[in-house]
């Protein structure tokens, strides 16, 4: 078998987690207490945080949920009102960003091209519209984590399968300086077990290397085997007679990047999306602070305290005043009167900038609605082809390690050796186009191959299915012609007379 490794067998925590054999030299790479120190400083890790943060604010879990109203209290320090409206508006922009952007790079399906038909075809199998799905999630992860991760492996019934791992899991330990080539790494995750009828929740470690995956229970800030599941081999064969396992001679895990920096997307935009939420929930606030809770001026007023007093007036919604010693009681309300459109300002302004920062684009943009030529539409989709260009980059990277596993898999179950194969995976950006001005262009372009027109053209999904109807279609054009001629032949060789029929 290509590509593997044979398998060493368990390993305790006292022994050396991995021998990685890197450049023809041997390499240890870590320890139980290494791993422990490794774990605990990613766990509390301003890295890991923002994956978090770009997470819950894309399902909503932002900070304006937890916001609360204060005023100046005694001593001038800052304490919560209880007795003010506040309200939590979230307008979840940052969401819309992340889905424009995955769909914009990811939302259809990517095109593959290789002189190597069974190859193609062997491709388009595992490239399909579940992996395609997959595909969508680790972009999602690469925006709001900064990175996500692809894990190549054989499933419980023996199938070749393509899954993704959350990024806040996984503790990558990099080979190399530009951080592309994975030496080990762990994976870190909570399960939900149950110890008779009761259910526990319990976190879970994993270290993945090319000795197999050493599977461990977090506890306590410690790493202690886990005793119902062994060091596992990535794969176990059978002979008919007995089973061994093999490890692959790569780690597989694959990253997914958002950019070199593995920065996510929310550290470009949090507080602007942010400033939205705080606006439009302050401009409901001061809506709903009307004469029962704005501030009151009370004349010749000997009354109650003015709690009291506030409590009255909440419940029944009037109070009595009166004359003394020839001054005239009464209830003044001080207001501040509410200018909807500098709100409408603000909130315009906070989410320009947000798109802007975002690298997105805003598809009621002005350039759109008088003019809307291919020109303007390039313009308008200029900062967001800035930040596709870039994620395009870092996934054709990725997607050759991605192969790597894929021609192993291939030439191990006798489909085919494609090793040193070439194919080039084109991500179909889902872009507003002037189809009109693409097909002119299409069709004035006669020194262009006819596939390298149809991978262009707006209309065509499939290009290989597009040219194998066009082969029919000139098949039958010249079927129908030869038909014609011989029809034409016999009408022209005349009738029983001698006669030109």
């Amino acid at each position: 078998m290509t590509g593997f490794f044979p398998f060493q067998g368990a390993v305790t925590d006292t022994d050396i987690l991995n021998e990685h054999v890197t450049a023809g030299t041997n390499k240890i790479i870590s320890n139980i207490k290494f791993l422990e120190n490794e774990i605990s400083k990613f766990k509390s890790s301003e890295k890991r945080k923002w994956m978090l943060v770009g997470e819950a604010y894309y399902e909503g879990e932002q900070d304006i949920l937890k916001r609360k109203r204060r005023i100046i209290g005694k001593g001038g320090q800052l304490e919560i009102a209880q007795n003010l409206p506040n309200n939590k508006i979230l307008d979840n922009q940052y969401a819309k960003l992340v889905d424009q952007k995955v769909n914009y790079q990811l939302g259809k399906p990517i095109t593959l091209e290789s002189e190597n038909k069974p190859y193609l075809k062997a491709l388009e199998n595992i490239f399909n519209r579940r992996f395609h799905r997959t595909l969508k999630a680790v972009g999602q992860d690469a925006l709001n984590g900064g990175i996500g991760w692809l894990y190549p492996y054989y499933n419980e019934h023996g199938e070749f399968t393509i899954k993704r791992f959350p990024p806040h899991q996984i503790i990558p330990f990099w080979h190399d300086s530009e951080q592309t080539i994975v030496d080990f790494a762990i994976r870190i995750y909570t399960t939900t077990v149950y110890e008779g009828e009761k259910e526990v929740v319990k976190e879970k470690a994993e270290v993945y290397s090319t000795q197999g995956v050493d599977y461990y229970e977090w506890f306590n800030g410690r790493l202690v085997p886990d005793v119902t599941t062994q060091t596992q081999p990535y794969i176990t064969i059978s002979d008919g007679e007995n089973e061994h396992g093999v490890n692959w001679q790569r780690v597989p895990l694959i990253p997914f990047k958002f950019n070199s920096k593995e920065i996510p997307l929310i550290k470009r935009v949090k507080s602007l999306q942010d400033g939205i939420n705080i606006m439009l929930s302050d401009f409901e606030n001061n809506m709903q602070e009307d004469a029962r809770n704005t501030i009151l001026v009370i004349h010749n007023y000997d009354g109650q305290d003015l709690g009291q007093f506030r409590h009255n007036l909440a419940q029944f919604g009037a109070v009595k005043v009166r004359s003394a010693d020839g001054a005239k009681g009464g209830v003044d309300t001080l207001t501040i009167t509410v200018n909807a459109d500098n709100y409408k300002s603000i909130l315009s302004l906070f989410k320009k900038a947000l798109t802007e920062n975002g690298r997105g684009y805003d598809a009621k943009d002005e350039r759109m609605s008088n003019n809307p030529n291919q020109m303007n539409i390039q313009s308008m989709y200029s900062d967001i082809e800035l930040d596709a260009n870039g994620i395009e980059t870092e996934f054709q990277a990725s997607f050759e390690e991605l192969l790597w596993f894929i021609n192993q898999h291939l030439a191990n179950t006798d489909q085919g050796d494609f090793e040193g194969e070439t194919v080039d995976i084109t991500f179909n950006r889902d872009i507003l186009i002037n189809e009109k001005e693409v097909v002119e262009v299409l069709e004035k372009s006669p020194y262009m191959p006819l596939e390298s027109r149809l991978a262009q053209h707006p209309y065509v999904k499939d290009v290989q299915l597009e040219l194998r109807r066009l082969k029919k279609e000139r098949q039958e054009e010249m079927n129908m012609h030869d038909n014609y001629d011989e029809t034409f032949k016999q009408k022209r060789g005349g009738n029983n007379n001698g006669e030109i029929s």
